[in-house]
């Protein structure tokens, strides 16, 4: 491939509308163009690159029995409702009627899917365990498409099924994809993803994990300790807290507070502690509006996602009107209306003379004791954890909160979709055999999104002049420019390499366009190939050439008769230093 033929525009300023390094470097270089909301064209570049991810996939897929299959974009309705996800997903899924005013959706995952292909195979128990794989593109109808390739409406995914007798055979297979998500980050080149234990969300089941890439522009916050091994998804993420007393108890009592609605508020005007506090959060039930409250200490914000698992069920942020059973800005727990549905966060538990809405306009109590003025008290985990606070596996106070973008992602889906979609089989126990009862197989669930793996990549490893690709996904492993395509010395030469490294079977790009070094070096740091061979008038006078690495570890003027051996052997170096990065994982 010539430079001077590839499809899609480099250029140098970058665009108004990126708010991270990678969008901008990946619509600079050419690897992508906007068409709407989230939704993307991808140029050739981009295409070899995911590409690439997409077989060092393939291939760990396959080494762990995996077998691929394809399932449609777009799906009968029915499915979603044999499921129950039909009505329970958000706006997120796309509905809409064929000419036949058939409902169907835009495939946004392929769960209902995996199940419907194989539901009449999987009777047998002796076809069991098995997985199928598949590469499609999904919608995902995203409120707030951001970042480029990194939160998308439209996007490829590898998702992954596999099917299950026994609880303890998933487990078991769960690790085995486990360890293969964590080689192909090692292959792909990106040793620094971490595992976090995380929240299953829509997709059901109670374990789940992601692989999670650090960067400071991730849009997820990661729960670390410094001491131990313990790291999880601040939405996953357990809140320890020492229950400790915090002040003296004092006598209840109803303080006017006026236009104090915030926590900021109240505290400055009663001249108390923000950590004396309780805040309410107020949500209502999706499915008939009811108000959810989530109490937690002054200090603390509400981690939504353990508050919607504790309800059970889609809630969504209150509209209080005046007619309401709340009082905007003056919610407390204490005599708070019946018909409200309301959790206690583990941080107010030790709080001994509390400050809280009063539940009447204008209104606050000071002295508030929740053991003492609330019948059965019970405290829950709703609170997002905090940097400094005790770590839930070691007890130390070594918390930190660091910011990721997630890669992957991994679920034992348990019998949530098999029970509801009636995917029974032959059970192994012989009473059930003798009895002809019929048991729901178990299923794991892994996904893997490629181009979002790809700006991952690319956030991680840049500079401010382009991408420094990893060899084994990069678009081209060593790029030729001819720096005097009028030369005849040169281009020749040029030429030469350029025909011998395609020969030993290296993925070349060529530029010999005329235009000036600068622009050429330019658009080679956007294009990111991890080897450059520059050829030009002046080192030629030498029988030189000059062979660098994107990521300028390497500057070298290697004779005219060495350079193909010498390319040869830097690239086979840099495949070997991934290769050590999976060797040393494995061990």
């Amino acid at each position: 491939m010539k430079v001077a033929n590839l499809v899609g525009s480099r250029f140098k300023e970058k665009p108004s509308d990126c708010v991270i390094d990678s969008h901008a470097l990946m619509v600079r270089g050419g690897y992508m163009k906007y068409v709407g909301n989230g939704i993307y064209s991808e140029f050739p570049t981009l295409r070899r690159v995911t590409s690439k991810i997409e077989n060092i996939i393939r291939q760990e897929m396959d080494a762990i029995d995996g077998q691929e299959v394809l399932f449609p974009v777009v799906l009968p309705a029915d499915l979603w409702d044999e499921s129950g996800r039909y009505e329970s997903v958000g706006s997120e899924l796309l509905r809409f009627t064929d000419r036949n005013d058939a409902r169907m959706v835009l495939g946004m995952t392929h769960e209902e899917a995996a199940v419907q292909l194989v539901r009449e195979y999987a009777q047998s128990y002796t076809k069991y365990p098995f997985m199928i794989y598949q590469f499609q593109r999904k919608f995902r109808d995203e409120a707030r498409p951001r970042a480029g390739m990194i939160r998308v409406r439209e996007f490829t995914m590898k998702d992954a099924y596999s099917f299950h007798t026994s609880q303890e055979d998933l487990e078991k297979y769960y690790d085995v994809c486990y360890q293969a998500y964590n080689r192909i980050f090692q292959k792909a080149g990106i040793p620094e993803v971490v595992t976090v234990a995380s929240d299953s969300g829509m997709m059901g089941g109670n374990i789940s994990h992601e692989y999670m890439l650090l960067t400071p522009v991730g849009e997820d916050s990661i729960v670390l300790c410094e001491e131990c091994d313990y790291r999880a998804n601040m939405e996953a993420a357990a809140n320890c807290v020492s229950g400790d007393k915090i002040g003296e108890q004092t006598e209840l009592a109803m303080i006017e507070t006026p236009d104090c609605k915030t926590i900021e508020d109240v505290c400055a005007f009663l001249h108390s502690d923000v950590e004396s506090s309780c805040k309410a959060v107020v949500y209502q039930k999706a499915s008939n509006g009811q108000f959810v409250v989530g109490f937690v200490r002054g200090d603390y914000e509400i981690n939504e996602t353990k508050l919607r698992n504790l309800v059970g069920e889609e809630i969504y942020p209150a509209e209080i009107t005046e007619d309401s059973c709340l009082v905007a800005g003056y919610i407390g727990p204490y005599a708070i209306s019946e018909e409200v549905e309301y959790y206690l966060d583990l941080t107010l538990q030790g709080i001994e003379s509390m400050v809280a809405g009063a539940n009447k306009e204008g209104y606050h109590y000071t002295g508030l004791n929740l053991n003492r003025d609330l019948k059965d008290a019970k405290y829950v985990d709703i609170a997002k954890v905090k940097a400094g606070s005790v770590c839930p596996c070691c007890g130390k106070p070594a918390i930190t909160i660091k910011r990721g973008i997630e890669v992957g992602n991994i679920f034992q889906l348990g019998t949530k979709y098999t029970k509801a979609m009636k995917l029974a089989k032959e059970c192994s126990d012989k009473l059930n055999k003798a009895t002809e009862k019929l048991k729901n197989p178990i299923m794991g669930c892994y996904g893997i999104g490629v181009g979002r793996m790809a700006a991952s990549i690319c956030e991680a490893h840049h500079d401010e002049y382009g991408p420094i690709w990893p060899i084994s996904i990069a678009p081209w492993e060593v790029e030729v420019c001819c720096l005097r395509a009028d030369d005849e010395e040169c281009k020749k030469v040029a030429d030469d390499m350029y025909t011998g490294l395609q020969d030993a079977g290296i993925e070349t790009i060529y530029d010999d366009r005329d235009v000036r070094p600068g622009a050429m070096f330019s658009d080679a740091d956007l294009i990111g190939a991890p080897i450059r061979v520059v050829v030009s008038p002046r080192n030629l006078k030498e029988s030189k050439v000059e062979i660098t690495t994107r990521d300028k570890a390497v500057k070298e003027m290697v004779d005219l008769d060495k350079a193909k051996e010498y390319v040869i052997a830097l690239r086979q170096k840099l495949f070997d230093d991934i290769a050590s990065h999976v060797e040393a994982y494995q061990k």
